[in-house]
C-alpha cells in the first residue's frame, strides 16, 4: 500500500520528516512562494481559499493527484497521533485502513447542539440553505443531517485518512453540496472568520457522511506541533494587562477578540488551557474587588504564578467535589490567604451545575481555607 498524508499550511513551518507527509500551500495563487507543493495548478479552486479553506487543497488532489492508495489530510499544526503520541507512519495507517473505512479525529462533544452552537458563531441562515441543498440533491442524506444538526457532535478539522476510492466519492459528494450553498450565499459584510463558511460547513458534512454511509471509522487523538500566533498574542497581551493590574481593560480586549474570533477558546486552538484560566482570573478579580476592595492582583501579578495558582486551585476544588481531597489541597487552601470564598465559588462553577452542591462544597471548602493560622 502506499499512503500520502497532505499537510495543508497556508504560512511556512517545518514539515515531519517523514516522506508520507507532503506540505501542500493552500490558497498559493493569491500568495507568495513558500516552496511547497500548491493548490493553483490544473483543475483548481485556489482563489477559494479565504471562504474554502484546507477544501482548496482536498479539491486539488481529488482532480490533481493520483500517486497513492490512500489519501491522508491533516494540518500543519495538527495531526492525528497514535497511542504514543507520535505521528502515525505509512506503515501504521494502511493497517489501520485493514479494519476500516476512514482514521479520523474523535468526536467533539458540544456542550449544545451543533445548530445552537452554529448560530452563535456564525449566521445560521447558512446551516438552513446546506439543509436545503441536501434536501434537493441528497434526499437519502437529510434525515441523518437533520438529526445530527441537533445532535451534540461533530468530526473537527478535516483531518482522516482514506482510501483514494472513498476519498473520490466523498469530494465529489461534499463539493457538489459546498459549490450549491456557494451559488446561493451572500458573503457581504461577513468578516474574515465567518467567511471561512466552507470550511466550517464541510467539518460537520463529514460527520453526516460517516452516519449516512455506516462508515467503520477509527477516532484517534490530535496532536499539536504548536500553538497559534493568534494564541499566543492574545495570551501576552492579557499578561501584560494583569500586571498592571487592569483587569477590566482585559477582559474588554479578550471580549473584542473573541467577537472575531470565537474558536479562539476551542482545545485546538487554546492548547494548554490557559485563555480559559485567563477568563476565570478576571472574573475572579471583579467579583473580588466589588466584594472585599480588594483582589488577587493586589497579591499576585506575574503571569505564571497567576496561572499556576488557579490551576491549583481548580485541582482542589475538583477533588472536593469528588469528595477525595488530598493533603496537598489541604495545605494549599489553609496555607494561602489571598484565596476568597469568591474565588472559590467562581471555580466550583466552572465544575458543577448543581447550585445546593455547589453551596455544600464553598462551605466545606471555606472552612479548610479559614482554619489559616
Amino acid at each position: 500500500m502506499s499512503t500520502k498524508i497532505f499537510t495543508m499550511t497556508h504560512k511556512p513551518f517545518t514539515p515531519p520528516n517523514d516522506p508520507a507527509y507532503v506540505p501542500l500551500h493552500v490558497g498559493r495563487i493569491n500568495a507568495a512562494d513558500l516552496g511547497f507543493l500548491g493548490d493553483h495548478t490544473g483543475d483548481h479552486i485556489s482563489s477559494l481559499n479565504p471562504c474554502f479553506c484546507e477544501l482548496t487543497g482536498m479539491y486539488w488532489i481529488w482532480k490533481n493527484y493520483r500517486g497513492a492508495e490512500h489519501i491522508g489530510i491533516c494540518h500543519y499544526r495538527r495531526y492525528l497521533i497514535n497511542e504514543n503520541g507520535a505521528l502515525f507512519t505509512e506503515e501504521e495507517l494502511d493497517r489501520l485502513l485493514t479494519r476500516c473505512d476512514l482514521v479520523t479525529t474523535r468526536l467533539l462533544d458540544l456542550t449544545c447542539s451543533y445548530y445552537h452552537g452554529f448560530g452563535e458563531n456564525h449566521h445560521l441562515k447558512d446551516l438552513i440553505t446546506t439543509g436545503e441543498v441536501i434536501r434537493e440533491k441528497y434526499p437519502a442524506y437529510a434525515p441523518v443531517f437533520d438529526t445530527l444538526v441537533h445532535d451534540s457532535h461533530t468530526y473537527f478539522g478535516n483531518i482522516f485518512v482514506t482510501s483514494r476510492e472513498l476519498y473520490d466519492r466523498y469530494c465529489a459528494w461534499l463539493f457538489d453540496i459546498l459549490f450549491e450553498v456557494h451559488r446561493r450565499t451572500d458573503l457581504t459584510g461577513y468578516n474574515d472568520y465567518n467567511r471561512r463558511l466552507f470550511g466550517f460547513l464541510s467539518e460537520f458534512l463529514q460527520t453526516v457522511f460517516i452516519r449516512r454511509n455506516g462508515l467503520h471509522v477509527i477516532e484517534c487523538k490530535v496532536g499539536m506541533s504548536g500553538e497559534k500566533y493568534e494564541t499566543r498574542q492574545l495570551r501576552e497581551r492579557l499578561a501584560g494587562f494583569l500586571k498592571r493590574r487592569e483587569y477590566e481593560k482585559a477582559g474588554n480586549y479578550f471580549l473584542e477578540c473573541y467577537r472575531t474570533r470565537p474558536d479562539v477558546l476551542m482545545e485546538a486552538s487554546d492548547v494548554t488551557g490557559e485563555l480559559r484560566l485567563c477568563m476565570q482570573i478576571i472574573s475572579t478579580c471583579s467579583f473580588e474587588d466589588a466584594l472585599y476592595q480588594t483582589c488577587i492582583l493586589d497579591s499576585i501579578r506575574d503571569y505564571n504564578s497567576l496561572i499556576a495558582h488557579f490551576h491549583r486551585l481548580n485541582s482542589a476544588v475538583s477533588h472536593f467535589l469528588a469528595d477525595a481531597p488530598e493533603a496537598e489541597d489541604l495545605a494549599f487552601l489553609s496555607q494561602n490567604d489571598c484565596i476568597t470564598q469568591a474565588a472559590v465559588d467562581i471555580s466550583l462553577k466552572l465544575f458543577c451545575k448543581e447550585e445546593s452542591l455547589r453551596q455544600q462544597m464553598s462551605a466545606q471548602i471555606w472552612e479548610v481555607c479559614q482554619s489559616r493560622t
